[in-house]
């Protein structure tokens, strides 16, 4: 008689790496966690980092340059602005703003995303037919535009910016939970769960959503990139964060008078936004290689 366990393959932590180990020998995701990790730490502890009060004008002292500048000065590591603010602690005060609109979109963008998604994609039938109209419709808008006209009508403080830009970044959320909903309605467990007599609303939360929570992680970090853009974008147009608020978009727009003499009022909180991007889509790219059944090479 043939022994059942003999023929069964043992996994053990030699055989398949841990998923720790998965995550820390992928070098995008650690480059991009690790600057993540430093504009969070950036964030939370701007009071203690920054060397100066970033609202605090000097006349006196506007448009020093940099440290690396012939004429620099440790005083303000970074220079200054055209009002004299120090530059280096706008820049660390600045990260709040771009967190706080990346993490406010993403939160508000997500739940309405997330939850059309799994009801489209659980369902179908007519309720399908409805929501994927719904996406349609979002996906014929230009965004910018759409965006550059409620702001300009209702108003451009940083909570209304952080509402419009979710109400109109839900439509990638809710295509990937349609199509992931779709793919494990039919499932074993699903099933199971209907025959044991679960209402909807609990197999969707609690047997749909987590298995489709990984894919939802990987839009997550693409939308708070795309978001921080937008309000960069939506600031240099003036639309934006409204002065005297250290955005970095902002920061662009107000020293663009003086790129010709100047040029690293724009340079810096360029340079920075363009890392903070980088860093967020490298998560993003990291955690799909990951998550994915066979991995990326």
């Amino acid at each position: 008689m043939t022994d059942i366990s003999t023929e069964t393959p043992i996994e053990d932590d030699f055989v398949r790496p841990s998923r720790l180990r998965q995550w820390l020998s992928h070098g995008g995701l650690v480059i991009g966690g690790t600057i993540l990790f430093i504009t969070i730490f950036m964030a939370i502890f701007a009071a203690y980092l920054a060397p100066g009060d970033p609202y605090l004008q000097g006349l006196g002292d506007r448009l020093q340059p940099p440290i690396w500048h012939d004429r620099g000065s440790w005083d303000h590591p970074l220079g200054t602005d055209q009002l004299g603010r120090d530059y280096l602690s706008r820049l660390i005060y600045g990260s709040r703003i771009s967190l706080l609109i990346g993490i406010g979109t993403v939160a508000i963008a997500g739940l309405i995303g997330t939850t059309l998604g799994l009801v489209a994609g659980f369902m179908g039938g007519r309720v399908d037919m409805v929501i994927s109209f719904l996406i349609t419709v979002r996906l014929a808008m230009p965004l910018v535009l759409v965006a550059l006209a409620v702001v300009g009508l209702v108003g451009n403080s940083l909570f209304i910016v952080i509402a419009v830009l979710g109400l109109l970044l839900w439509d990638r959320f809710a295509v990937v939970a349609r199509t992931a909903a779709a793919q494990v309605r039919n499932l074993d467990y699903v099933a199971a769960a209907r025959a044991l007599g679960c209402s909807t609303p609990r197999i969707i939360l609690q047997e749909v959503l987590p298995n489709v929570m990984g894919s939802i992680l990987v839009v997550v970090t693409l939308e708070m990139a795309h978001a921080i853009l937008l309000e960069a974008a939506l600031s240099f147009l003036g639309l934006g964060v409204q002065p005297p608020l250290p955005s970095w978009g902002l920061m662009i727009a107000e020293g663009r008078d003086f790129i010709f003499f100047t040029p690293w009022v724009i340079a810096i909180p360029g340079v920075a936004l363009f890392v903070l991007v980088l860093g967020i889509n490298l998560v993003g790219d990291g955690l799909r290689d990951v998550s994915s059944p066979g991995g990326r090479s």
